[in-house]
């Protein structure tokens, strides 16, 4: 396949040399020439400089941290999507605003090409050993184009509705995963106060109802040793909280707990700035 990726940051650049890797052509693009130079040091990949250098690309993959600079690049300032044939595949595996998603799919209809949603659940170690949980919207036969590339990058592909639905179900996954995250932050910065030791509170969660995701692999390597380097940004995680947060809202479904966890990891991701990791949000609620 002749295959286009954008955006090579922690997880696209894994993601990048994995298709290479497979015997496909690449040409990959990032903001950040240096990031596309560390791929290039890695697989075999053509280096884009601009939106000509995509002409002929069948299929173009994007991994970028909205949806607002996936639109940019294919259809702003970018003009990527002018440049690629008129049946072109685009698949937007970033964590994009479903309703935005199906606009986006209206305008690339336009132009002739077709778009398939499918965001990724995993993060670097994952994308790195190739084992991602792909959530996939789109039509039918734009999802078959698309699951060859795809079973390149994971071992669970799930195929949940029409164009939207995979960055809906990405959305309202991470709205999951940041709730249990507040949760465990809050139950273990109380049992210390009380006099808990935070590594046997572990511990107990993890033979215990309690457990979760975040008890099991966050807690005692990034809270507790302090290092804060789980690689997935709290403003990228904040956003994507929101983004679950205006789907209900577009939906007319009241979900007070999914407010809050907005308002919590948007408030702990404005305190800590940018480049926060997503377990540094914890410092801002031992302040509580």
């Amino acid at each position: 396949m002749n295959v286009g990726f954008i955006g090579l940051g922690a997880m696209g650049r894994p993601m990048a040399g994995h298709i290479a890797r497979a015997g496909n052509s690449l040409t990959v693009f990032d903001v950040d020439a240096a990031a596309a130079q560390r791929v290039a040091a890695d697989v075999t990949v053509r280096i884009a400089t601009g939106p000509e250098d995509f002409r002929g690309t069948d299929i173009l993959v994007t991994m970028l941290p909205t949806g607002a600079i996936v639109r940019d690049a294919l259809v702003g300032s970018g003009e990527i999507a002018a440049q690629l044939p008129r049946d072109a595949l685009i698949i937007d595996m970033s964590s994009s605003e479903p309703e935005g998603t199906r606009e986006l799919g209206a305008v690339l209809a336009g132009l002739g090409a077709s778009l398939v949603d499918a965001p990724v659940s995993g993060g670097v170690p994952r994308a790195t050993d190739a084992s991602l949980t792909i959530m996939i919207g789109g039509a039918g036969p734009a999802v078959a184009r698309a699951r060859p590339v795809l079973e390149l990058l994971g071992k669970r592909l799930f195929e949940v509705g029409g164009l939207g639905a995979g960055h809906a179900m990405k959305a309202l996954n991470n709205y999951v995963s940041a709730a249990a995250f507040e949760a465990t932050s809050e139950a273990l910065l109380i049992g210390k106060r009380f006099g808990i030791d935070p590594t046997q509170m572990i511990d107990i969660l993890n033979v215990s109802t309690g457990r979760t995701f975040h008890s099991e692999l966050s807690m005692k390597d990034h809270v507790i040793a302090g290092r804060h380097a789980a690689g997935f940004l709290l403003a990228l995680a904040a956003k994507d909280v929101r983004i679950a947060a205006g789907l209900a809202a577009a939906l007319n479904f009241t979900a007070p707990m999914l407010a809050l966890s907005a308002a919590q990891m948007s408030a702990a991701s404005r305190t800590l700035g940018p480049k926060a990791d997503v377990t540094e949000a914890i410092k801002v609620w031992d302040q509580g």
